[in-house]
């Protein structure tokens, strides 16, 4: 069996390889600039001092935004880009036919991947990896902005725009670096971390890994190659993370679980899990860390798995950094998510539009279970986009369990992303699979985006919740949603 070295062509990547430092990086050119994960590490440079310029297919805000902190971004892709930079930083999904590519490896250059890039923007922090199948960008998150609030102003690195300081990156003065740490393609092993929080370790990303058993060596790649003394957060909850937890704490590292199984070290109870007033959307329940003192944790996001995603960031702040636990709780009370996490795009005659970014099948269940905790399942209405062919062939019936705890489900074509189409797997795998588990939900696909919006409009009532849902362009369709149920009669 490979290693997940093993995995990654030489020529691209060697995620063993030393890394250089930020001072050797010299002119760094970033290809697919406007990527969330790609502007992230742009932002960073920048703001290390570094000179940054990059290139994307389309213009776009992103574009834009980095123009005005920097960046000499360009729109369209050239060879020619490349011939005054010293270093190239690409993702796993720029091709070697890419032309600034090409160029860059003729003319020898060194090539970074861009978890590379972020873990040398992070040299000299102490750092904080977020990994998991699920929860990792709204774990980071909550990390970051409790460590903000106890006043320890973090660097950080999510995959979404944070709430308050409204960007995906930045450097702060402080000690600790929050990164969410990537594992679809094996690339969150270069951060070396002083505190490793594992959400959930779950088959996901089998196009890459192959399976299960990969997926698990490469998380206990992860927490081995945390820094000497390092702190391992763990969740109790899930089987994958609890058993890494225990194969890393034979081996006499440091572990803390939580999570609300009572043998967890950090215990959540006495929970309300979702809550809808006239505040909004919340959850709460009492954290009890190994002090024994119960203190109250609440976030302005509904839903038990938030409650663990919080119960993370509070067990990582507080042991993992020493940071105070009332100044980390303030901080989580205040949090009102990442951008495309549960986010209200608004309520209009009564019905609320969230957006959410859910796109493998735990994440989807969570979603559509706590929307039914908060309204009931005769009120919720979803419209899906499959994410990647191979994760849809793998997990149609983990999507339609899932989705069947809706009153109705529109269910976009596959989202192909970096794959090309796949025989005989389309949306209706998930449709086949919603009906199997429940075949009282109104489930169908659409075509038609003009359509999907008429149908959920004719459809949701008021005190009902619509779920615009995925990890492609579905996004679009929640304005059309809000604007469509403003102009009913």
């Amino acid at each position: 069996m490979c290693t997940v070295a093993e995995h990654w062509p030489a020529a691209r990547f060697d995620v063993g390889a030393p890394l250089p430092s930020l001072d050797a990086l010299g002119r760094v050119h970033l290809i697919a600039i406007g990527g969330s994960g790609m502007s992230a590490v742009a932002r960073l440079l920048l703001a290390r001092g570094v000179r940054v310029s990059g290139s994307d297919a389309r213009d776009s805000a992103t574009l834009r935004a980095l123009a005005a902190e920097g960046a000499r971004v360009t729109v369209g892709h050239d060879g020619a880009l490349v011939d005054e930079a010293d270093t190239v930083v690409v993702s796993s999904a720029v091709p070697d036919t890419n032309p600034e590519l090409a160029r860059a490896r003729a003319r020898g250059l060194p090539v970074l991947h861009r978890a590379q890039a972020l873990a040398v923007a992070a040299q000299g922090f102490r750092r904080v990896a977020v990994a998991g199948a699920n929860g990792k960008t709204t774990t980071t998150s909550m990390i970051a902005v409790a460590l903000l609030a106890a006043g320890a102003d973090p660097s950080f690195a999510s995959g979404s725009d944070l709430p308050g300081p409204g960007t995906n990156a930045r450097i702060g003065t402080g000690e600790a670096f929050v990164i969410e740490a990537d594992e679809s393609d094996g690339s969150f092993l270069v951060y070396r971390p002083e505190v490793a929080v594992v959400t959930n370790v779950q088959p996901d990303h089998l196009d890459f890994y192959g399976t299960f058993e990969e997926v698990e060596r490469a998380y206990d790649a992860f927490v081995a190659s945390r820094a000497d003394g390092g702190l391992l957060v763990a969740c109790h909850d899930d089987t994958g993370s609890l058993t890494l937890a225990a194969r890393d704490a034979a081996a006499g590292r440091r572990v803390v679980t939580y999570g609300f199984d009572p043998a967890a070290d950090v215990v959540l109870g006495d929970a309300r899990e979702a809550v809808r007033d006239e505040r909004g959307f919340s959850a709460a329940a009492t954290v009890t860390g190994p002090d024994g003192v119960g203190r109250r944790l609440t976030v302005a996001m509904p839903g038990r798995h938030n409650l663990q995603n919080a119960a993370a960031a509070y067990t990582a702040a507080v042991l993992g950094l020493g940071e105070d636990a009332d100044a980390v709780l303030a901080g989580l009370r205040d949090f009102t998510g990442a951008r495309r996490r549960f986010e209200v795009l608004g309520t209009v005659r009564g019905v609320t539009v969230v957006d959410d970014y859910a796109h493998n099948a735990g994440k989807v269940a969570a979603l559509v279970r706590t929307a039914a905790d908060l309204v009931g399942t005769d009120r919720v209405h979803v419209v899906f986009q499959p994410h990647l062919y191979s994760r849809t062939r793998d997990f149609a019936d983990g999507f339609g369990a899932g989705l069947a705890a809706a009153a109705d489900v529109v269910v976009l074509p596959i989202y192909g992303a970096r794959e090309q189409p796949m025989a005989g797997v389309t949306s209706e795998l998930i449709v086949a699979a919603v009906r199997a588990c429940n075949p009282n939900v109104q489930v169908e696909v659409e075509t038609d985006r003009s359509r999907v919006v008429d149908a959920v409009v004719r459809r949701a009532a008021p005190g009902d919740l619509v779920l615009v849902v995925g990890a492609g362009d579905v996004t679009a369709l929640g304005p059309r949603i809000i604007d469509a149920l403003g102009r009913q009669p």
